[in-house]
């Protein structure tokens, strides 16, 4: 393991280079906000993915139908921003031998991008994030072949785990927070849904907060008064740490659980012991529990020259989702985005990632089901805590059932 994180570390620049003057290569554009609040997300994304292409390509690069293909990766920083996000898509949208991109991590920004990969039948994998709406969006007016894929714990898995964990140790009223983007809004809806559908938990509180936000106190207070025994809450930047430390100052001493970037750095770091306890769900937990996760974790380390990934769910799913494509690829024997999109839809061979053994992880795509193009399902999402500046297993059982994978 350790003579493997030496090499990585020592050739993912030469493998990201770019391919040999005259070699045929396979172009893949990684985009997310890779500056800015949410750049945990997605500078973690871009590395693990990183990693995954420079594996493939040390090795002579993609097989297709025999072929080597080197992979060529085009890099965009959205920084979170709609109309960025939407200048990206239609600059990608128009690349000439463009076949596939990863990346996303903003609801919003990928329903003004998405649209333009779609119309020009690009494979775009959603990774390591985005709301529900950025599947649901294709299901009206419906969409016969979508070239979208979705490969992160859907909001609903996650707020459904959320408001488990609060039923689980038995509270019977909450309060929601969440910020005012398309995400905070949607996971917003989805918890009011799976609590309505839980029957015996009342929501005392609703508030929200926009990006950028400092002081959560008025809202806090709010919550606080109305009795509250846990506050649940979905967003996605530093601003949950400002809710964190603001809870510990008015002495509002209830469990925060939530959407999984709670697990980002910048929750962590900011809101210091004021985060300790935060539970959140995760697909990926930063602990080498098997030999494949314990050289992902060692070989991301060193070759970024860090002690701890600043978001380990979206590194992991970043370099999954590379494995994944690479795999539809030597299925398809081609480059052609459509060949790309129906083996996505029917992988013919289990794919192992750091994550978990993927099998059959898409289907065909179904428009009265959106879940037909989402790969996770509950089994791959456990829960975790934030506990002295990492995320660990909030239940040791889920460690003990994954080492087994």
């Amino acid at each position: 393991m350790k003579n493997r994180s030496v090499i990585m570390a020592g050739i993912l620049a030469a493998a990201l280079a770019g391919p040999a003057t005259g070699a045929e290569n396979f172009k893949l554009a990684i985009t997310g906000p890779f500056t800015g609040g949410s750049a945990p997300m997605g500078s973690s994304m871009r590395d693990g993915a990183k990693l995954a292409v420079a594996e493939i390509n040390t090795q002579g690069g993609l097989d297709v139908g025999g072929k080597k293909l080197v992979i060529e990766v085009i890099e965009r920083d959205d920084e979170a921003k709609n109309e960025r996000g939407a200048l990206i898509a239609q600059e990608l949208a128009s690349t000439d031998g463009l076949s596939a991109v990863i990346g996303s991590v903003n609801t919003g920004v990928v329903l003004a991008g998405d649209k333009f990969l779609q119309e020009k039948k690009i494979v775009k994998i959603i990774t390591p994030a985005a709301g529900s709406a950025s599947m649901t969006q294709w299901t009206n007016p419906p969409i016969g072949d979508l070239y979208i894929f979705r490969f992160a714990a859907a909001d609903g898995i996650q707020s459904a785990m959320v408001v488990e964990e609060a039923a689980r140790r038995g509270f019977t009223k909450v309060a929601i927070m969440h910020d005012a983007t398309n995400y905070g809004v949607s996971g917003r809806d989805d918890l009011v849904r799976q609590i309505t559908k839980l029957g015996n938990m009342a929501v005392v509180a609703t508030e929200k907060f926009a990006i950028g936000d400092k002081d959560m106190t008025a809202q806090l207070l709010r919550a606080k008064s109305a009795g509250a025994q846990a506050l649940l809450i979905w967003g996605i930047g530093p601003e949950l740490a400002a809710v964190a430390n603001d809870m510990a100052k008015i002495g509002f001493k209830v469990p925060l659980i939530g959407g999984w970037p709670l697990s980002m750095s910048n929750f962590i770091d900011n809101a210091g012991k004021n985060g300790d306890g935060a539970l959140m769900p995760q697909t990926f937990i930063e602990d080498p529990i098997t030999k494949k996760s314990a050289a992902f974790i060692d070989a991301y380390h060193k070759t970024y020259n860090v002690s701890r990934i600043p978001s380990p769910v979206s590194a992991a799913q970043g370099y999954d989702a590379v494995y994944l494509l690479a795999a539809a690829v030597r299925q398809a024997k081609s480059a052609a985005p459509e060949k790309i999109r129906d083996a996505l839809e029917d992988l013919q061979q289990p794919v192992d990632g750091v994550i978990t053994t993927w099998k059959h992880p898409f289907g065909k795509w179904d428009p009265a089901n959106p879940d037909s193009h989402e790969a996770f399902r509950r089994a791959d999402t456990v829960m975790g805590m934030v506990s002295d500046g990492h995320v660990v297993w909030a239940n040791q059982d889920d460690r003990k059932r994954l080492m087994k994978h």
